[in-house]
């Protein structure tokens, strides 16, 4: 008998996404309930994320923020309700098809192997080798470090860094990956001042530019001068979404953190200011 011989099957890469049109919901949650360890941590959360904008997501310490970014990642299962990456079920995206559309920045960064900064910033060009845009590799590296300053040690070892270096460096390859969709976890959690600003800045240009940025942030001052809306979660649930202005009210922020709290307009600029209530 005579033998047949089959064509060789060549896995097809993933498309990218098309541009997003200012407003398009790039991630959504609806009715979403997450379960950790056997414990609710999420209870029925609606939430959109927006091309264009930046969502701040703040709270206090357990309310689910970070869950909540995870489950908009596609990283963290719902138990309940739905997660929607560019309108379609996060379970309908391949791992290489979702790399193109989002891309996510933990809370911390470690690495086992002593990897150069330069070649942890290019592993944010993974999901792209192979394909049309492979060749905006050495731009896509270079800029990213560039905007994050880290050019200036990319031949160190990652595990030489300090933690604030580190946490650059990793928002550098997020950059590099160049999603439509970024999801950063308290990316300003280990930095002083100056690259606090710089991050955030960050995060305001690649709205901007036509991205959106999901951000989760423990400083309201911060969420208050870049974030285009916050959500403000307790409980596991969203107490209250929307602008900054329309949600950073006193009563409702010394309730939601059981610490009274003092909100204001700066004086030179009008932008609101969130602090402790002290007395004198």
């Amino acid at each position: 008998m005579r033998s047949v011989k089959l064509p060789r099957l060549v896995p097809s890469r993933p498309v990218p996404p098309p541009p997003a049109a200012p407003g398009d919901v790039l991630a959504a949650a609806e009715g979403l309930h997450v379960h950790l360890g056997g414990r609710p941590v999420l209870d029925g959360v609606d939430v959109e994320v927006r091309a264009g904008e930046v969502l701040a997501l703040v709270g206090p310490n357990g309310a689910g923020k970070s869950t909540l970014l995870g489950a908009l990642a596609a990283d963290i299962p719902a138990a309940e309700g739905s997660v929607r990456i560019h309108g379609r079920p996060v379970s309908d995206w391949s791992a290489p098809e979702l790399a193109l559309r989002r891309a996510v920045l933990p809370q911390s960064a470690s690495l086992s192997f002593p990897f150069a900064v330069e070649e942890v910033v290019r592993m944010g060009r993974a999901p792209w080798a192979g394909g049309d845009r492979e060749d905006e590799d050495e731009a896509a590296v270079a800029e990213a470090m560039a905007r994050t300053e880290v050019t200036g040690f990319a031949d160190r070892p990652f595990s030489a860094l300090s933690g604030g270096e580190r946490a650059r460096v990793a928002l550098a390859r997020v950059l590099a990956q160049r999603a439509p969709l970024l999801l950063l976890d308290e990316p300003t959690a280990a930095l002083d001042l100056r690259h606090q600003e710089l991050v955030l800045r960050l995060c305001r240009e690649r709205a901007r530019a036509g991205d959106a940025v999901v951000v989760v942030l423990h400083d309201l001052a911060l969420a208050a001068a870049y974030a285009d809306r916050v959500a403000l979660l307790r409980s596991g649930r969203i107490a209250a979404g929307g602008p900054p202005p329309e949600v950073f009210a006193e009563g409702l922020l010394s309730e939601v953190y059981d610490q009274p709290v003092e909100v204001f307009p700066h004086p030179r600029t009008g932008a609101l200011l969130v602090v402790p209530r002290r007395e004198p």
